[in-house]
């Protein structure tokens, strides 16, 4: 079996050596670099098993399956691809990872791993059944999707699923359910979690008060740029002395959710996650 990813740029991508890490070398995992998704895609069809899918081509990968996974019906994107003997599947571990993210956090959990030991877990089939299934959490829980590229419109999709009340925020109007960024504060400090997923730091972030941190309640936010967060240190310090009870997660963690998961997808085989968490 091989496996690689295809993306511009990708370069600096962590993938590999989580897929390495995660099987011990067992299989291989390679960059399918290049600016043009179709030549792209060919080479995955001529030589791979399965290929993992980030920006800009998620949308132009889900527009090339066969057959869409729950998940990537509801979202209209995919980041992973696998060959089956029906045709090419599309799946969405970026949705997977988020809501086992979500979950954890809707539960008030400080983990940031998830909770099977090493070597247990669901298996392929049960992850399909979690990508679908409603569990709707009681209590009302408000998160606030800031940039609904491929990764948002996932993390808005996985909180939908847990029950939880959804605001959307982009830069561009895309419907009536979406907020401009106009209004970032005002959502940002009634939200309970924020996910955001714009790739640069806007404006609004700096002018966020100690009040918009949500003294004396948990609040939780994921961002999805590991590389250049845009919660800098200067930023992630005042939300700490605002509000002992906010707690900032890496997109290296989100990373990791939907790796472990994508890579059993790809296998059948579950990954060594106690490697792959080193690797971050």
């Amino acid at each position: 079996m091989k496996f690689g990813l295809i993306g511009h740029p990708i370069a600096h991508s962590l993938s590999p050596a989580l897929f390495k890490a995660g099987y011990d070398s067992r299989y291989p995992y390679q960059l399918i670099e290049g600016a043009d998704f179709e030549d792209s895609y060919r080479r995955f069809l001529e030589g791979y098993d399965g290929i993992n899918v980030t920006a800009p081509f998620k949308e132009p990968a889900f527009a090339k399956a066969d057959i869409l996974s729950p998940e990537c019906e509801a979202i209209g994107a995919t980041n992973l691809l696998v060959k089956t003997p029906d045709g090419i599947k599309a799946y969405n571990s970026d949705y997977l990872g988020v809501r086992m993210w979500l979950s954890d956090v809707a539960e008030g959990l400080k983990s940031v791993l998830p909770p099977w030991p090493q070597g247990e877990g669901p298996t392929t089939k049960e992850w399909e059944g979690f990508f679908s299934s409603p569990q709707p959490h009681p209590t009302a829980v408000k998160a606030l999707i800031v940039g609904l590229g491929g990764a948002g419109k996932a993390a808005a999709a996985a909180a939908e699923s847990l029950g939880m009340e959804v605001i959307r925020m982009n830069r561009t109007i895309k419907d009536e359910r979406t907020r401009p960024l106009s209004d970032f504060r005002e959502y940002f400090r009634e939200a309970d979690i924020i996910i955001y997923n714009i790739p640069t730091a806007i404006p609004e972030l700096y002018e966020l008060t100690d009040e918009d941190f949500g003294v004396g309640r948990p609040k939780y936010i994921l961002e999805a740029n590991y590389r250049k967060p845009s919660f800098d240190e200067m930023l992630l310090q005042k939300m700490r002395t605002a509000n002992p009870m906010a707690e900032y997660t890496s997109g290296k963690i989100w990373l990791l959710y939907q790796a472990v998961t994508g890579y059993e997808i790809f296998t059948g085989e579950k990954p060594d996650l106690r490697k792959m968490s080193d690797v971050l």
